[in-house]
């Protein structure tokens, strides 16, 4: 390929300065065009409450209308020793219930290279990372080996480490691994330690948010060229019982344990743990390799809420602010965006700020007749608090494959500072065709977070098959499967055949 001192000799000085001119403009074309660039979800990992191990799963779940809240479970603490129904008391929790992955303790170390004694001081979080990491790539055909020295982003959204305070407790046992095994920047640097990626590697926490801001700077890094493939997600595990007794003190859970988001019964979150990943490529790129494209990403954002109100108060006018952003760096109408996955919490002051603001963006787009629908996965299985993000944004990408709208949950008397008779918007409450007619589904997720961070993503559904090559069609096909234990394989088995 000629070097542009190449194409100069033997030229005018005038065609010279012509030809620098077309060379620096076709960059700029190229800066212009790289913040609307489509990037590709090819492949999706997913631990989450009600016994969710798979996208499937979890499609499975909310076509159901499942509920996934339980009681705490006594693996984590006792909760009777901690509950009392009375908000004002010091030290209590006044609800009784969680959203829980279980198999706390499982965790095959030496698959990842780590030994048991390291193991022991590893956080939970970084466990369940490496196993939906893997799964994920694993989902998007991309093999886990041939990912070494490769330009892969990392992009992890991971708040405290509740494990951290009980590891810790006896002082006298801490060893070397307790720093690296409870710290968020080694839960990210941890995954590309084992997968020897050199790509950009960051752990985010802005609170409710940091999952979707991870998706947000996983698809810039892919927009700008600092990553080829990209990892993006959250995680959140609950062990302690300390952030309970303080969002108690705060008056921010649900006594009940259910996220009655958009409902007038409103009264607060439930907590829940949960992890997603997503793996991204730019859609270009994704298309010339003959991935499976789920779903493509046309437009993300983040902001600030700044000197408001409150720190931890919903800002509506910087919702709005993020939402449009989004849109506009997708070069997409508001008309287009036909749903909504609402950060959805479940408060009565929150729920009214977001869907007021949501009126704001998309009321001069869309009628009482033509509604934009929104809902949230909260409602099935509670706030996975910095994991929230990206599991709203599985949901959408589940929606549109099956082009169905699970239902909300919990929606019987619609909250009433929702002006519900101007506003244009629609909560189902059963599974909805997804209808657009001959237009493409596309989609916004929205996640706030109570540090003032907002992050908002716009999706659409992932374009029609690109065939590039004719394949004959075989009576038999071959399923080839693999594992590095035994016992691992017979489960891989058993999964294929429940599937």
């Amino acid at each position: 390929m000629k070097t542009l001192s190449n194409k100069i000799e033997g030229l005018t000085p005038l065609q010279r300065a012509f030809l620098v001119i077309e060379e620096l403009q076709s960059k700029i074309d190229a800066l212009d065009k790289s913040p609307k660039e489509p990037i590709a979800i090819i492949g999706i990992g997913c631990r989450y409450p009600g016994g969710v191990d798979t996208p499937e799963d979890l499609w499975h779940l909310l076509q159901q209308g499942v509920d996934a809240i339980t009681e705490i479970p006594q693996d984590r603490w006792n909760i009777d020793e901690y509950y009392d129904p009375d908000p004002e008391t010091s030290g209590k929790i006044y609800t009784r219930y969680g959203g829980f992955i279980e198999q706390l303790q499982e965790f095959d170390s030496s698959f990842f290279g780590i030994s048991a004694k390291e193991a022991n001081y590893l956080d939970p979080q970084q466990r369940l990372l490496l196993e939906v990491v893997w799964e994920s790539l694993e989902n998007a055909a991309v093999n886990p080996h041939q990912l070494a020295k490769t330009q892969t982003g990392v992009f992890l959204g991971i708040g405290g480490s509740d494990y951290s305070q009980i590891a810790g407790c006896d002082i006298e046992k801490i060893n070397a691994y307790f720093a690296s095994g409870n710290g968020n920047s080694t839960a990210s640097g941890r995954v590309s330690y084992i997968l020897g990626t050199t790509g950009p590697n960051l752990a985010v926490d802005t609170a409710c948010s940091s999952s979707l801001v991870s998706f947000h700077l996983a698809c810039s890094s892919l927009r700008n060229k600092e990553s080829d493939l990209a990892l993006a997600g959250g995680v959140s595990r609950i062990i302690s019982p300390l952030i309970h007794i303080n969002h108690s003190r705060a008056r921010m859970l649900s006594a009940d344990g259910r996220c009655k988001t958009f409902d007038a019964a409103a009264d607060g979150f439930v907590r829940s743990e949960g992890c997603g990943i997503v793996v991204l490529k730019r859609l270009s790129d994704a298309v010339a390799n003959g991935d499976n494209i789920l779903a493509v990403v046309r437009g993300t954002a983040i902001n600030q809420d700044g000197h408001t109100s409150g720190l931890t108060v919903p800002n509506g006018p910087s919702q709005q602010a993020v939402i449009r952003q989004a849109l506009e760096n997708g070069g997409v109408d508001p008309a287009q965006v036909s749903y909504v996955e609402a950060h959805g919490t479940g408060t009565s002051l929150g729920d009214p700020i977001e869907v007021g603001a949501l009126a704001a963006v998309f009321g001069e787009t869309h009628s009482q007749e033509q509604p934009l629908i929104i809902g949230s996965l909260k409602t099935n299985i509670g706030h996975t608090e910095a994991a929230a993000g990206i599991a709203g944004l599985i949901k959408v990408v589940l929606q549109m494959q099956h082009k169905q709208i699970a239902p909300h949950l919990h929606f019987n008397l619609p909250n009433p500072y929702i002006n519900w008779s101007e506003f244009p918007v629609h909560v189902p409450t059963q599974v909805t065709p997804w209808q657009v007619g001959d237009k493409s589904r596309v989609a916004g997720v929205s996640s706030f977070g109570f540090s003032g961070t907002n992050a908002h993503a716009v999706l659409e559904e992932a374009p029609p098959e690109v065939k590039t090559e004719e394949i004959s069609e075989l009576p038999v096909q071959l399923l080839t499967l693999s594992a590095k234990t035994d016992s691992a394989l017979t489960e891989l088995v058993a999964r294929y055949i429940t599937h």
